[in-house]
């Protein structure tokens, strides 16, 4: 199980930021798509990852002024990422001992994906309930 598995299922679209995006601006996308971080990509580069955590620390920082700060000042770096055959479970392990949810996927220095922690668990648990029940089929067929 890799993650070009994934990518198959969920595909490669990816929304992302601009780091001269006000907070305000990213604040917007986050909530209007429903997703908890989005890449910020200059140039064709991954410069950094926004997520609502970067949002409460600016906020807790900054109050209501945070909102007219660039993403570019409130982005979480360095960025971890993986390539499509990174075993799904090394990402998650990478995740875990990071402390992250979110990784971009790429592909000779070009982002191709993203996925998150909870598209990685979805699959797992996809799999495992997949193979239980062929395992009760082929028990019921004995």
């Amino acid at each position: 199980m890799t993650i070009a598995a994934i990518l198959q299922t969920k595909g490669g679209d990816v929304l992302s930021l601009a780091p001269d995006d006000t907070l305000s601006q990213a604040i917007a996308l986050l909530a209007d798509k429903r997703i908890g971080a989005a890449p910020v990509i200059e140039n064709g580069q991954i410069l950094g990852i926004f997520s609502e955590r970067d949002v409460i620390r600016c906020l807790n920082a900054d109050g209501a002024a945070a909102l007219d700060k660039r993403v570019r000042d409130a982005m979480t770096t360095p960025v971890r990422s993986v390539d499509r055959n990174e075993p799904v479970i090394g990402a998650l392990s990478l995740m875990t001992r990071q402390r992250i949810r979110h990784l971009p996927v790429v592909d000779g220095g070009t982002m191709i994906g993203f996925v998150s922690i909870g598209d990685l668990v979805k699959y797992r648990i996809d799999r495992i309930e997949a193979d239980a029940a062929a395992m009760r089929e082929y028990i019921q067929s004995v």
